[in-house]
């Protein structure tokens, strides 16, 4: 069994809204995979669907290698933790864990053994006698994550678990979720908007748009090599160019912007020449100079600083280009140690050809 969830062509649509368009995507046996993308895209729909609270009107569901369609959610292999932890008030921490084993009519002392089990495995040993609202932030999301794991499931479901955490919090949780899923050993599909959170936790990221899969991959290739112009700008591109493909050589791959002015990268994307490209450079692989780089780069651009703000370990600069348009620079410190340049400056910028990325328009 290749996956252990699989959609095939589901279609899920609410009225007129479309909420998924014949959406494909199988989850390996064991990996962390989230579901990536901005809010109201499809994310969560997705998550209802595996979960069985929802149903599609085409495609199929598979779990396990089983078609689910037709099974009940309590039928299903998985469990989902929401991010509201959707704990009882009126349980006390181990009442709310052991619910689920109850409702299933689990032997009581199996129940017990379970139930302490998986308390020392979300580090709340002793806490099990406690009031929900006696509980932290943290605590509360690891009493929710203990009152999944205790049913034992195949795949665990997170719905943007940690999107009520403060910042600090929540990045102790990340680590804690990542250790969690390797001691245990089940398939995670996590939900969040959140870039970093996604590229921190997952084997893999699916990034979701409009219900479509724009791009699945590891981290490093979702942020290094955005597939799409969609993927890219959600992943912090923020320099875009509008060009015509000029010609391609072992040297490079040669565009020209409507002011004649010429730009090298490495992939063409299968470009014919005078065909209308978009190429697109991350902020923090614009090289900022005081002047003109020597040997001249394949790649510069010459502007006037109106912004430089300093972000916590390094700077980020807006210079405005002649025709008007205005790019973004991200990097500790200039090339020439001048961290200093002020509103009005007039700098350059450089960037390697391997760092272009280029979609065709």
């Amino acid at each position: 069994m290749e996956f252990i969830v699989e959609l095939r062509n589901v279609t899920k649509r609410y009225g007129e809204h479309v909420a998924l368009a014949d959406f494909s995507l199988g989850v390996r046996c064991g990996e962390f995979l989230t579901l990536l993308g901005p809010s109201g895209r499809g994310k969560t729909t997705i998550l209802r669907l595996v979960a069985g609270f929802e149903q599609p009107q085409e495609g199929q569901i598979l779990i396990e290698g089983r078609d689910a369609r037709h099974l009940a959610p309590y039928r299903r292999n998985v469990n989902t933790v929401f991010q509201h932890y959707a704990l009882f008030p009126h349980l006390n921490v181990f009442r709310n864990i052991a619910f689920g084993l109850e409702e299933r009519k689990v032997e009581q002392k199996e129940a017990e053994r379970r139930v302490r089990q998986v308390l020392e495995l979300v580090d709340l040993p002793g806490k099990e006698e406690r009031a929900v609202t006696q509980l932290s932030g943290g605590e509360k999301q690891r009493g929710a994550l203990a009152r999944a794991l205790v049913l034992e499931p195949a795949v665990l479901l997170l719905d943007e678990p940690l999107g009520a955490l403060d910042q600090k919090l929540r990045h102790e949780m990340q680590g804690e979720l990542r250790r969690l899923r390797e001691r245990v050993g089940i398939t995670f599909i996590f939900v969040t908007h959140d870039q970093e959170e996604a590229l921190v936790m997952a084997d893999r990221v699916a990034v979701i748009n409009a219900g479509r899969l724009e791009q699945v991959g590891t981290g490093e290739e979702i942020y290094e090599r955005p597939r799409t112009r969609f993927v890219a700008e959600f992943m912090g591109v923020k320099n875009f160019f509008e060009v015509t493909f000029l010609s391609s050589s072992p040297a490079g791959n040669c565009f020209r912007n409507a002011r004649g002015q010429t730009f090298s990268a490495n992939g063409a994307a299968q470009l014919v020449p005078g065909a209308p490209a978009t190429l697109g450079v991350r902020p923090e692989a614009l090289r900022l100079h005081v002047q003109t780089p020597q040997p001249e780069p394949k790649n510069l651009l010459e502007g006037e600083i109106v912004e430089a703000i300093y972000a916590g370990g390094g700077r980020r600069w807006a210079v405005r280009l002649e025709v008007g348009e205005l790019l973004v620079s991200r990097e500790p410190s200039l090339q020439e140690g001048g961290s200093t340049l002020e509103r009005g400056a007039r700098v350059w910028l450089a960037w390697d050809p391997a760092r272009t990325l280029v979609y065709p328009r």
